[in-house]
């Protein structure tokens, strides 16, 4: 009552009100217009991110999008945008939306906007004032606050509201990264007085800092690569809008056709070309497909549908080309497609394409088509005409701008006009820069034109030009210019031509590019209809005979392909299962940033590993939470670089396995200086100095990790300098000695957070240790066994009675435990001899190596001898780098419930770490030795100074 003084102010209101009704409930959605409740399909909008900017093509982001998550975001629906989550104390003022182009934000807010319209949501809102950047660009005169309300919105003036800050009030800035010029918030005048004129910037930057209006809500969208405009302190929280999931697909398509037959038809393809797959994850991109399937459907069998991009977006021209002739020439659709007027459209629009594309610009305004040679009258008919290719948009005050329906459209004008200026006049559009190159090392231009493009896009720093070289490359192709007839002249390339393009791209996927550039490069490979390098290798994966050991640089990357590509999984990655070293785990980089856990231990990894894997968790496409790295010689230098991704704002890891010797006192400084980002480390070391000071990890477990009193001290001394994060610190099977008294009295000090500190020290010594004895039921009839079955020793035959489960083959034997927990022992050994740990059930007879430990599925094994280590399993062999001298005793210790074997050479005062195996146990493990003539092994009794 205090705001409407009179009831036909009331009346004015309301009829603002049905404005934004009527305004919203319609979306464009081909021809004829569409009840956006009918066609609108909830999208999936995450919350969670950061506002740093993300430079990767939006194609990159798509497909890394389209992924299976691993662990279920937090999902939201656009109604509870603003509903405060149960974590948080203070309400949400100010929504960050990101998305790439055409996946739904606009649609989002305009859907936001009819439900509360319509009374279905958010009713506590007085009003929502929705702006676009697209009209606050035109805008040069200077505004108040109110006045630029009641500019757009004259219903209020009208209604004679003037104060907002009693009203619950939304303004929804659309668009963000359509703002020209960007906003600078560093140097904005400070406006707190919603009266007071300004620029219309600065009207924002006050408005979104909350000097302006601090009541107010504030929803603003944008691309991601914008996202960074906004300052972080000035967002509240932070969504994305991932577009369709593979459910929601299928329910468009559903809600689209009413044939069902032809419904099924059109998903069950889309399903099977996993390019067009992928796209559909952007709305429009589904609407585009919807528009050229249920067109070819009419005609065409089903097996020429498109498969490829390139097919899909030549098929859209053809049937806008031919909705023109129907609907504006007065033509048949049996008639040719491709008019004068029509061609000389589409060279104009191909043309501002790509002009436009070069400076990154998606909304073009007057004096951007008078750059291209398009006067303002032309580009109306244009958008009248290709209504679903290119828009014309009118502002509040008739000032028109124009834009094409989506990125992805005007990136295939763009090539399409790179190839139609080749093919007429010769002239090849991108090799300004090159040509004195090319000219000296190419005489064939087609070659020539492609390869620059290649080349062109490989040196993009974020990759802008990746859909645009699927698309050249794709209408390379003869079988795709055909269906260009008229419009494009053939370009008489060759399949030679087409040949040496395929393995120039396959030449740059053997180099050292990118990870993320060569997925792009295979996406190229497959709109040629080249897919040689993937079939090869999925036969060998369908063989079982893939040999690691023997691939090329671009087998590995077509690999990455593969994994990236399929159905499979991605949850865990175990670089072990391909081959651990660091030339592979970087060529498979892509798979371990979409994966949840990347396992790495005892992978020979050094300080470029840290540098890839610290880019990985830098990006914001990543994937990881849980990361490996122990057993590794990673170095101070190492660790240092890996700890700058640790710190990254979209570092999502909250488990990071590590593992430092104690010489190594820098490593743990470096990893100490991340606050908050990690909650578990897992650490694996000898002993601690005081360079752990400052450490502020929430959770720090060290079971078992071989710690005496002397490291339990030293942790103290270091814990002591900062305790007011450390929440647990996990000592279980270690001794502490007198040192466990002081790390008690921690819990107990009001000054640490410490919940709990378990530090278990059985009667035996080390918890894990265990006594065991060789089982002469198993040991082939060479192998003699003594002093109490603790010592055996390979000599010659051997008269033992003939067992069910005895070696006949192969000279070997196991101890009789079986081992379910975690469990270690000691072992003294002479000559050639293989320790092992094995499933009770290994194959025992038979005239192979397959019953050979490590030769099989079944059994981990080191073998043993003075030249060296090697360790074997599945039978594939990893031999150790070679240490100075060897003891002649190794310690064997399991940890069952975490699924790892690790090895490790004891000398007078040290553990010396071998090697890990990281698998999953799935039956009781036994240990095992196999033996050469002339060797023996003997397995230690437990001792307190074993250690």
């Amino acid at each position: 009552s205090t705001v409407y003084k009179s009831l036909s102010c009331l009346q004015l209101f309301l009829a603002w009100l049905s404005m934004v009704w009527s305004g919203f409930k319609l979306m464009m959605d081909g021809n004829p217009k569409t009840l956006l409740n009918q066609i609108y399909t909830e999208l999936y909008i995450t919350e969670g991110g950061a506002t740093e900017v993300n430079q990767d093509h939006e194609v990159r982001q798509i497909e890394t999008a389209s992924r299976n998550p691993h662990r279920p975001p937090t999902t939201i629906t656009c109604q509870d945008i603003f509903k405060t989550p149960a974590d948080r104390d203070q309400p949400i003022r100010t929504v960050l939306t990101k998305g790439v182009a055409g996946i739904g934000k606009t649609v989002l807010t305009q859907k936001f906007s009819l439900d509360w319209a319509e009374d279905k949501a958010n009713q506590d809102i007085h009003f929502i004032f929705p702006f676009t950047f697209r009209e606050l660009n035109v805008l040069k005169q200077k505004f108040s606050l109110v006045e630029l309300v009641h500019y757009f919105f004259t219903e209020t003036k009208e209604a004679g509201i003037w104060i907002f800050a009693d009203l619950q009030v939304v303004f929804i800035l659309d668009g963000l990264d359509e703002c020209r010029p960007p906003l600078d918030f560093n140097n904005a005048q400070i406006l707190t007085d919603v009266t007071e004129s300004s620029s219309v910037d600065v009207l924002l930057m006050n408005l979104i800092r909350g000097n302006l209006l601090p009541s107010a809500r504030l929803w603003i969208t944008t691309r991601p690569a914008a996202a960074n405009q906004i300052p972080a302190q000035c967002v509240d929280m932070v969504t994305e809008v991932r577009g369709f999931t593979d459910p929601q697909k299928e329910e468009y398509f559903r809600k689209r056709f009413t044939d069902e037959e032809q419904t099924n038809t059109i998903i069950s393809h889309i399903q099977r070309s996993q390019s067009v797959h992928i796209m559909c994850h952007i709305p429009v991109f589904c609407w585009i497909t919807a528009t050229v399937l249920e067109d070819m459907l009419k005609t065409t069998d089903t097996r020429q549908l498109p498969k490829t991009l390139t097919e899909m977006y030549i098929h859209f021209l053809v049937v806008q080309a031919k909705l023109k002739n129907i609907k504006y020439d007065g033509r048949s659709g049996t008639d040719p497609h491709w008019s004068p007027e029509t061609r000389k459209m589409i060279e104009s629009l191909g043309k501002l394409a790509f002009e436009q594309l070069k400076k990154g610009n998606l909304i073009f305004y007057e004096s951007d088509l008078t750059e291209c040679g398009i006067d303002i009258s032309s580009a109306s008919v244009y958008s009248g005409v290709f209504t679903e290719v290119f828009k014309e948009e009118r502002g509040l005050y008739q000032d028109k701008r124009f834009c094409f329906i989506h990125l992805s459209v005007q990136e295939f004008l763009a090539a399409l006009h790179v190839h139609q200026t080749f093919t007429n006049t010769g002239v090849n559009l991108l090799s300004e820069e090159l040509a004195s190159v090319w000219s000296k090392l190419l005489w064939d231009p087609s070659v020539q034109l492609y390869q620059t493009a290649v080349d062109q896009a490989l040196q993009s720093p974020n990759g802008h030009l990746d859909l645009f070289l699927r698309f050249l490359l794709g209408l390379s192709l003869q079988t795709n210019q055909s269906l260009l007839q008229s419009l494009v002249k053939p370009t008489g390339s060759s399949s030679k031509t087409n040949h040496k393009t395929v393995e120039y791209i396959k030449e740059k996927i053997s180099e050292n590019v990118s990870a993320e550039r060569s997925i792009n490069l295979f996406h190229c490979l497959n709109e040629l209809e080249d897919g040689s390098l993937v079939d090869q290798i999925q036969q060998y994966l369908r063989s079982g005979r893939l040999s690691t050991e023997q691939l090329s640089p671009a087998q590995w990357s077509a690999l990455a392909f593969i994994l990236l590509s399929s159905e499979k999984d991605l949850d865990v990655f175990d670089l072990k299962e391909y081959s651990g070293s660091e030339e592979v785990l970087l060529r498979l980089l892509p798979v371990v940033k979409a994966s949840n856990k990347a396992l790495l231990s005892g992978c020979n990894l050094l300080d470029r590993s840290c540098e890839a894997l610290s880019s990985v968790l830098r990006s914001q496409s990543c994937s990881l939470t849980h990361l490996d790295l122990s057993n590794n010689d990673l170095k101070d230098s190492g660790v240092k670089i890996l700890s700058d991704g640790l710190k990254s704002p979209g570092c999502r890891l909250d488990t990071l396995r590590s593992g430092f010797n104690k010489e190594h006192n820098t490593s743990f400084q470096c990893l100490s200086a991340v606050t908050l980002h990690i909650e578990v480390l897992l650490v694996k070391s000898h002993a601690f100095t005081d360079s752990v000071d400052g450490c502020d990890v929430l959770c720090c477990r060290l079971s078992g990790c071989l710690i005496a009193e002397e490291g339990c001290s030293s942790l103290v001394s270091a814990l002591q300098s900062n305790p007011s994060h450390l929440r647990l610190l996990d000592l279980s099977y270690n001794h502490p000695g007198a040192s466990r008294q002081e790390l008690c009295a921690l819990v107990k000090d009001p000054h640490w957070r410490l919940d709990n500190i378990p530090a278990h020290k059985p009667p035996n010594g080390f918890g894990y240790f265990c006594e065991l004895t060789l089982d002469p039921n198993t040991a082939d009839q060479r192998l003699i066994l003594s002093e109490n079955n603790k010592k055996v020793k390979r000599l010659t035959f051997q008269s033992y009675p003939h067992y069910l489960d005895q070696f006949q083959f192969c000279y070997q034997l196991m101890c009789s435990t079986g081992l379910t927990r975690r469990c270690s022992w000691e072992v003294r050994w002479r000559g050639d001899v293989y320790i092992s740990v094995t499933y009770r059930g290994i194959r025992k007879k038979g005239g192979s190596y397959d019953c050979a430990f490590g030769r099989n599925d079944q059994s981990w094994s080191l073998f043993c001898n003075r030249g060296g280590y090697e360790v074997w399993h599945n039978d594939k062999c990893t031999v150790l780098p070679q240490s100075s001298s060897s003891s002649g005793t190794v310690s064997v210790y399991v940890d069952y419930p975490a699924g790892s074997v690790s090895f490790y050479e004891v000398s007078s005062d040290k553990l010396i770490h071998l090697h890990t195996f990281k698998t999953t146990f799935t039956e009781p493990l036994f240990a095992g030795f196999g033996l050469w003539p002339g060797s023996s092994v003997f397995l230690c009794d437990h001792r307190q100074d074993s250690i």
